[in-house]
């Protein structure tokens, strides 16, 4: 299975979770797999057996017709991919609810998968604890300023700059002033995920 399908479940996963308020909690005992499982698949960490898959989507009551439906319709052609705002996949991150992101397009383009994401965060917003991810990210500040720390370094970003870093080093960004920032995040996975 390529990795932007991959994404795409994981993705699709967590979107239908988070807009029912399903916890991660709620969503292990309904399908009977453990809440760890569930958050390596929608963070990319793991890849579902077809069994649990399907579990995890009969468990959010979902007609798999329908999910495997909107993943096919969102893939595009492969050489041309036009997507408009509405059709952005919203999600959130568990430790940071204050900060909104917008998938606006995976790619695989041999060897790597490209996802690109709009992050909008709150004034005053935060991540409580350092994430990592199996991928190289640029982040570039389209409005306000951002703080990023990455290991044991911090970056303050204004409008205009950007930063570049391997994912697998723990990070974690916030927003400390009272203006919305907007930061557009490039996710590049290797083919070795």
């Amino acid at each position: 299975m390529n990795e932007e399908i991959l994404i795409q479940i994981s993705s699709q996963l967590k979107g239908k979770r988070k807009s029912q308020g399903i916890t991660l909690q709620e969503l292990a005992n309904r399908a009977q797999v453990s809440k760890a499982l569930i958050s390596q698949i929608e963070n990319n960490r793991t890849i579902p057996s077809l069994l649990v898959l399907i579990n995890l989507i009969r468990s959010l009551g979902i007609d798999l017709n329908v999910f495997f439906e909107e993943l096919v319709q969102g893939s595009g052609n492969g050489k041309l991919s036009v997507r408009r705002k509405e059709e952005y996949q919203t999600f959130y991150q568990e430790d940071a609810p204050h900060i909104t992101y917008r998938r606006i397009l995976t790619k695989t383009i041999s060897p790597l998968a490209v996802d690109f994401v709009l992050a909008e965060v709150k004034p005053q917003a935060q991540q409580n604890t350092a994430t990592t991810s199996d991928a190289y990210e640029f982040n570039y500040v389209i409005k306000g300023e951002v703080e990023c720390i990455i290991g044991e370094e911090t970056h303050a970003l204004k409008e205009g700059d950007s930063l570049f870093f391997d994912g697998r080093v723990p990070h974690k960004s916030s927003n400390q002033t009272n203006e919305d920032s907007l930061l557009l995040i490039v996710y590049f996975f290797t083919e070795k995920m």
